[in-house]
């Protein structure tokens, strides 16, 4: 039977046509879909052979000739851009005997992609074009008869999409309404200045789970609270048919906090970095986020930020998450565009491989660009790459991604305990228990 949960929504934004109220039916989350091998298979073959992945950014591919590679799973993906600037991707695969085509991350060549075992030489739409001794082949020379084997490819966002299934949905119709909502921000003009590939000990659900809710950001994340609200008062909670979800949590103090009328050091530092005096606005702290709206406004342009003249006044200061089922979440603020992708392990599902991508806007005047690691030139920071144990030793000073990550796995390690049968979820981690339900839908052959 569905359960009808509070409507929460915050009513200053206003909500989108194709959102639903926030109604599950119920399914059960047991800890067993985390670790269980057979349920990993069930998503492999039912799910994941489906939907759309992200492969990389368009801007990764600036000749005819150069190539990426991403791999999932047990496959790998060649994405190559074409002659007329359009890209094809392909399974990474000789069609002669199998052989891995390219091991690298990415590259270019100029005609043709050779693989290093015979020889054999594929052209960059796929088409065999050479082979050594093509008459010695009784059953004919393989140049016209062999292609490297297709997989859909579309682009959106700056962002390179391909799915396995050669009859999934059109990309724009399977995102709806995504590109929609973030259709203000030119994010395919954005540039990649922060990739961390991290390879963690816990399900690749973990993450989809973490944000689909900011219920742990009090808990997890307290640096955030002083200029976070993640009050689910204040929070607008969104979910689509297509199995998307939309939160978005104002840019000011939190209102659970005691505090939250007074100016902390860091939400001080946001105002005053914009003009604003911080004390004009202790005891109404959270007022100050219309004062930075104006100021991002009037000021925008004028230190370069030419794109704030077509943002909304929430989309000037507010955080708007967006996860994309089944495993990515982009979260946009006024400064940039968060990435988070995770992916299965190709054998073991109590790992997997976490991606943090943080893209920003061009300033203009601007050569360097801030990152986790700090100021960097744009041209470096786009070759910034991390681990996870680079990161460990920053819990203390606030790195979200540690914090996030260290509690992923020791929930996979209390997952596997026979005491947990179900999560006992709060009305605002309603979109945690949609996802799982999408999921269902997917493996139980509904979708």
């Amino acid at each position: 039977m569905a359960t009808q949960a509070k409507d929460t929504q915050a009513q200053s934004y206003p909500t989108h046509p194709d959102a639903e109220k926030p109604r599950v039916r119920g399914d059960k989350i047991s800890g067993e879909r985390y670790w269980s091998k057979d349920f990993a298979e069930r998503e492999w073959e039912h799910m994941w052979k489906k939907v759309w992945h992200v492969g990389g950014r368009v801007s990764q591919l600036e000749e005819p000739g150069d190539f990426i590679t991403h791999e999932f799973k047990h496959e790998s993906i060649l994405m190559v851009k074409q002659e007329d600037g359009s890209i094809k991707a392909f399974f990474n695969v000789c069609m002669h005997r199998g052989n891995r085509l390219v091991s690298v991350d990415e590259g270019g060549v100029t005609d043709a992609i050779t693989c290093p075992y015979h020889g054999w030489k594929w052209a960059l739409n796929g088409d065999l074009k050479w082979v050594l001794d093509p008459e010695d082949f009784s059953k004919g020379n393989p140049c016209g008869k062999l292609k490297l084997k297709e997989v859909r490819c579309d682009t959106w966002g700056g962002f390179i999409f391909w799915s396995f299934d050669p009859d999934a949905k059109p990309l724009l119709d399977y995102l709806h309404p995504i590109p929609e909502l973030l259709g203000n921000r030119d994010i395919e003009n954005y540039t990649r200045v922060v990739w961390m590939s991290l390879r963690v000990n816990t399900n690749w659900k973990f993450a989809s789970d973490n944000f689909n809710e900011a219920y742990h950001i009090p808990s997890v994340h307290p640096q955030f609270m002083p200029m976070i609200d993640d009050h689910y008062s204040t929070t607008i909670f969104e979910m689509y048919p297509s199995g998307h979800n939309r939160m978005i949590e104002k840019l000011q103090p939190s209102s659970r906090t005691d505090s939250k009328d007074s100016i902390e050091p860091l939400w001080a530092e946001v105002l005053s970095a914009w003009n604003i005096d911080p004390e004009s606005f202790n005891g109404r702290a959270q007022e100050g986020r219309t004062a930075l709206q104006k100021a991002r406004r009037e000021q925008g342009p004028e230190r370069g930020f030419h794109y704030a003249t077509k943002l909304t006044d929430d989309e000037l200061t507010d955080q708007f998450h967006h996860t994309l089922f089944p495993n990515l979440t982009l979260t946009a603020t006024f400064e940039g565009l968060h990435l988070f992708r995770t992916e299965p392990d190709p054998e073991d599902p109590n790992w997997s491989t976490f991606d943090y991508w943080y893209l920003v806007p061009e300033v203009e005047g601007e050569t360097e660009v801030a990152t986790l690691s700090g100021m960097r030139p744009y041209e470096e920071a786009e070759r910034e790459t991390g681990s996870y144990t680079d990161y460990k030793a920053e819990i203390a000073q606030g790195d979200f991604l540690t914090q996030d990550l260290a509690l992923a796995e020791t929930q996979q390690r209390g997952l596997r305990s026979m005491a947990f049968e179900d999560a006992y979820l709060a009305d605002q981690e309603t979109r945690v228990r949609r996802f799982h339900e999408v999921l269902n839908d997917y493996v139980e052959g509904r979708r």
